[in-house]
């Protein structure tokens, strides 16, 4: 798959693709879809009642043995669309390595992975999520994908946009030509086709959704604010929706750090979640919030896209989006599943052109959300304070980080000279 383009530019012409299969109208069971029984029952269990549509118009063409490109929102049932094909593949077929998923974050992994497993669990399946692939092909004995089955790219924009083409180049090389391959994606860029050129054979393009939009149920407003009081306004807001769960974006892992401390310090219960967290913390950060045990989540645009988490009631836009599509993903995480929602985005006086942009994506002019300017300047002291300590924990945590970062270079630089010590030693055993 040869690299280029990006999010902005004008897609190609496409590869040769089927006519798009036309949406039913009417909701219909997975049974209907052509779906075996056992499999069924589990949608059953994890209480999928009735297909969305985007599996409506997927499961069936890729239960046929065709190729797929599945053009589809975050939040549509893109798993459900693939991974039920592949079980039920697989129950016909049964092998040991038969599917491989490709994702952007560990994250989205670790749920697709417990998706599989759940609705597998009848029929005995296993899934892992073993980091990246590239460095297990390479470096890993024995590890090889020459049996592969299935190929699923989901979220391929995002893929590409994080250019993991070149791994992506080098999983192709690997894997069997004679396979089935599911493409998912939000957006159709110039870089998905290309890697649909390269990657697909005669695919049936499945698309529920042209144009971005956002749900009914989901209120939407701004507020337009100096930049030196943001802090501020965001202490003011949460305090105004309080016994609301919240998910806090903002643009740097160091600002999803620093406002996270900002909170604790402020007697909020917020937990961040950004890519130089380690997994664990990673995963800890998101199953405390799925479980409630924190009403607030601070996170980077790691957090926007794929990840299930039922019960956001308000997304803030701490730090507006650079990327107009990626407002669509953040506030995406709260009014899902027919529940509403609020969504509040700051705009400070450098934001202005890039709020522009996004109500010209959405098609609608945003209100105002109401505030009352006196009572959260009445909150800057406090703030200040709060600020001032938050600083003084992130340059802690910056110098204990580089303090463990400088001992494990000297623990490798000891375990290097004591190596060639006990290799000395055992020369000189064998010379005697």
């Amino acid at each position: 798959m040869a690299a280029g383009g990006g999010e902005g530019q004008a897609a190609e012409p496409e590869a040769a693709v089927e006519p798009e299969v036309a949406a039913m109208e009417e909701p219909r069971s997975f049974k209907d879809l052509g779906v075996t029984d056992v499999l069924c029952e589990a949608c059953d269990q994890l209480g999928w009642k009735m297909p969305t549509k985007i599996q409506i118009e997927a499961i069936p063409v890729a239960l046929q043995g065709r190729d797929v490109i599945g053009l589809a929102e975050t939040g549509s049932g893109k798993t459900g669309a693939f991974a039920l094909p592949i079980l039920q593949a697989l129950l016909e077929t049964p092998q040991r390595l038969f599917a491989l998923v490709l994702t952007p974050t560990r994250e989205l992994a670790f749920q697709i992975s417990e998706q599989f497993e759940a609705l597998g669990s009848s029929i005995g399946v296993h899934s892992a999520t073993p980091g990246r692939l590239v460095d297990h092909l390479e470096n890993t004995k024995g590890f090889n994908l020459r049996a592969l089955k299935f190929l699923v790219m989901d979220e391929a924009d995002r893929i590409l946009n994080m250019d993991f083409e070149t791994e992506v180049d080098k999983i192709l090389k690997v894997i069997p030509r004679d396979r089935k391959t599911l493409l998912f994606s939000a957006t159709m860029t110039k870089k998905v086709q290309k890697l649909q050129r390269a990657a697909l054979k005669n695919p049936v393009k499945c698309a529920v959704s042209s144009k971005y939009q956002t749900v009914e149920k989901l209120q939407q407003y701004y507020i337009f604010i100096p930049s030196k009081f943001k802090d501020s306004y965001l202490v003011y807001i949460l305090n105004e929706l309080a016994g609301n769960s919240f998910m806090i974006f903002c643009s740097t892992c160091n600002n999803t750090q620093r406002t996270a401390l900002l909170l604790r310090n402020l007697g909020f219960t917020a937990i961040p979640l950004h890519g130089q967290m380690s997994q664990n913390k990673r995963l800890g950060s998101l199953n405390k919030f799925k479980a409630k045990a924190r009403s607030i989540l601070l996170a980077t645009d790691v957090a926007s896209r794929g990840l299930d988490i039922p019960h956001v009631d308000v997304v803030i836009n701490f730090d507006i989006p650079t990327h107009s599509k990626d407002y669509i993903h953040r506030v995406g995480r709260t009014a899902r599943a027919g529940r509403s929602g609020k969504s509040i985005t700051f705009v400070t006086q450098y934001d202005v052109e890039l709020f522009q942009r996004i109500e010209h994506l959405i098609g609608k002019k945003l209100p105002a959300f109401p505030m009352q300017e006196e009572e959260v300047m009445m909150l800057t002291e406090r703030v200040a304070e709060a600020q001032r300590i938050a600083r003084m924990e992130l340059r802690e945590q910056g110098e204990k980080k580089r303090s463990r970062n400088d001992n494990d270079d000297d623990t490798e630089e000891a375990i290097g000279v004591r190596n060639k010590v006990a290799g000395g030693k055992k020369k000189k055993r064998k010379a005697f």
